[in-house]
């Protein structure tokens, strides 16, 4: 079997007088040493985009982490700069291309700012500064000039009994690297939560009765894909749904013949 291609979510960043549309490389090595899969960088053109159309080519999407956080106009909420930074660009894309891959039965995985995307774009909001509540664990990474200890495995979340991600891990504690200050409030209301932090922090969600592997995590498995199971694990799960969907579709189209 070819190796399937995953539609895969970009930054837009200023960088030597250019603008690029550019995704982080553990994002993209997890793809394909992960999950066994071709990734393609989508560039966030928005509504310049035929989304049918690029979903017609690909068998998966995956949504990266970013520094820049999603623009709280979005869910209701005032943009501020304490809160950012912004990047309309990438909201405008990867807002439309979420909602059309669960609508069409794409696979999908959503990291860091992957879930916090996925959850507005299907109807939820986030906290911002979550550090800052009341009962609240520090989430944020430890302070380091050093990438492997500022995404140090350290932190347990639960997953919760019968869901999605119990089929991939059993239900129980797994240990991750969940790096950020902003989370999940309002809860979508086509997702349910997959896993939570030990103070009540989602972690994961999940779409409820999806067509497809349509799940968000709040960590960062793309990190430690090489040496962690929990990391190598959903990576798998990831690839198997992709290539279920790359066989489904090939099926399809030969039947059509």
């Amino acid at each position: 079997m070819h190796q399937p291609l995953v539609a895969v979510s970009t930054d837009v960043r200023q960088f030597e007088n250019y603008t690029w549309h550019a995704a982080p490389q553990q994002y993209l090595e997890a793809a394909i040493s992960g999950a066994g899969v071709l990734p393609l960088l989508v560039p966030s053109f928005g509504d310049r985009l035929d989304f049918d159309e690029l979903l017609s080519s690909v068998d998966g999407v995956m949504l990266t982490g970013s520094k820049s956080n999603v623009d709280p106009r979005l869910y209701g909420e005032e943009a501020t700069d304490a809160n950012g930074p912004y990047d309309p660009a990438r909201d405008s894309t990867t807002m439309p291309l979420i909602r059309k891959a669960i609508e069409r039965g794409v696979p999908l995985l959503a990291i860091c700012r992957g879930i916090q995307e996925m959850n507005v774009a299907l109807g939820g909001s986030l906290a911002t500064e979550i550090q800052e509540r009341e009962g609240s664990m520090d989430h944020r990474a430890p302070v380091s000039d050093l990438q492997d200890e500022r995404f140090a495995i350290r932190q347990a979340v639960t997953i919760k009994p019968g869901s999605c991600l119990a089929g991939v891990f059993g239900a129980g504690d797994i240990m991750v690297n969940s790096v950020h200050r902003q989370a999940v409030d309002r809860l979508g209301p086509k997702l349910q939560v997959e896993a939570v932090a030990p103070d009540g922090t989602v972690e994961a969600v999940s779409v409820r009765d999806s067509r497809a592997f349509a799940v968000g995590v709040q960590w960062h498995p793309e990190y430690w894909v090489g040496t962690d199971n929990a990391s190598q694990r959903i990576f798998k799960a990831f690839g198997d749904a992709v290539r279920a969907h790359a066989i489904a579709r090939q099926a399809a189209r030969t039947a059509a013949e």
